[in-house]
Order: structure tokens, then C-alpha cells, then sequence
């Protein structure tokens, strides 16, 4: 399974260091974990940390290369993408950001760069489809998120799936990318549940 592969926000805001491990790593649950290159499915992803935690990863291990503001982890998650931090000056400001880049494209790292930039200086707060489900994901629990496999017959193996329930309390999986506006919206913080799509607001 690796689908993605585009360089996407994956959280809304900035995580504590309990949520930043546990992106680390959001495919965990997926089949055959063990098998495969799953770079595709990693490679792209980005979120914002603190410096705190920016500062704790950097001395953990010394790391693969420093590059002005920018360092790479020396362990790699899959064969070519590795952990990249990021201390970027946006409108005056010095934030933080972690994302996963590919390492066999040359040009990744800056890519990175350039398309966090990009999107965090927007005039507009926005949020895009595709990102509020990113965010859907990265804050559901293990026990209300996976992936399709046999037990799911009617959905295609590996799809992501949520549990939604019903105002009764029953229990149903739903696919993540089939969320409707209402489900999305239910299942968001209240800061976020009212803000312009990114394309409209563009």
C-alpha cells in the first residue's frame, strides 16, 4: 500500500511531544507492515512541533546532516525517507516542523522547505478537505481508526477506515476519504470546524 506521496499537513497546530511520537509514525496499524517499501506512504508528510521537542530530537543522536536551519534524523523510517526538521522564520516568527523526505530525490528537503513556507503564509487561516481528514486521522485513536483487510469485505484492502457512532451508540466503519461534511465537521475541534476551504478562500 502507497498511495500519497504529495507534501501534505498532516496535524492542525503544534503537537506535544506524547502527539509527536505518535505521528511519527500514523501508519502503524497498516497490513503487512514488515513488507514492502512503504516510502511512498511517509514520504511528504509534515507537521509542527515546538522548539522544545525541535531541540529534544536534535540531541537525541547526532544527526545524519545539518543544513543552516535544517537537520536530518541519521535513522531512516523507510530504505530512502528520513525524519527532517525544520526552524523556519515565518512572518517574523521562528517556528518548528518535522517532515518526512525522501532522501533518493535530491531535491526534496528543499522542496519541503519551500511548500511549508508556502502554505503557512497564507493570509487566509484555511484548511483544505484533504487536510481536515489528514487532521481526522492524526488525533483518532488506534482503537477508532485502521485499515481494511479481510474483515472488511466491502471495502478494498488497505483503505483507512474510522468508526462513527450513532446517537443510539452503535458502532460503524466508515472510510475516511467517504466522511461526509457533517461527519467531518463532528469530529473536529471547535476551532477548526468553521474555517474556509483553502480553495475558496485563495
Amino acid at each position: 500500500m502507497s498511495t500519497p506521496s504529495a507534501m501534505r499537513k498532516v496535524y492542525q497546530g503544534i503537537t506535544e511531544r506524547h502527539q509527536m511520537f505518535r505521528m511519527f509514525d500514523r501508519h502503524a496499524q497498516r497490513p503487512n507492515r514488515f513488507h514492502g517499501d512503504a516510502s511512498a506512504l511517509y514520504a511528504g508528510e509534515w507537521f509542527e512541533i515546538a522548539e522544545r521537542e525541535h531541540d529534544f530530537m536534535f540531541e537525541i543522536l547526532p544527526p545524519l546532516w545539518i543544513r543552516g536551519s535544517m537537520f536530518a534524523m541519521r535513522e531512516f523510517l523507510t530504505e530512502s525517507v528520513t525524519s527532517v526538521f525544520f526552524a523556519l522564520r515565518i512572518d517574523g516568527v521562528i517556528r518548528f516542523f518535522h517532515a518526512y523526505c525522501d532522501l533518493s530525490d535530491g531535491g526534496s528537503v528543499e522542496d519541503m522547505r519551500l511548500a511549508i513556507i508556502e502554505r503557512e503564509t497564507r493570509p487566509v487561516r484555511a484548511i483544505t478537505r484533504d487536510e481536515r481528514l489528514e487532521h481526522i486521522w492524526s488525533t483518532t485513536a488506534d482503537t477508532y481508526r485502521g485499515y481494511a483487510d479481510e474483515t472488511t469485505l466491502q471495502y478494498l484492502p488497505c483503505q483507512r477506515v474510522i468508526t462513527l457512532f450513532s446517537k443510539a451508540g452503535s458502532a460503524r466503519l466508515k472510510l475516511l476519504d467517504d466522511l461526509t461534511d457533517d461527519e467531518i465537521a463532528a469530529k473536529l475541534p471547535v476551532q477548526l470546524r468553521h474555517l474556509p476551504d483553502t480553495a475558496v478562500a485563495a
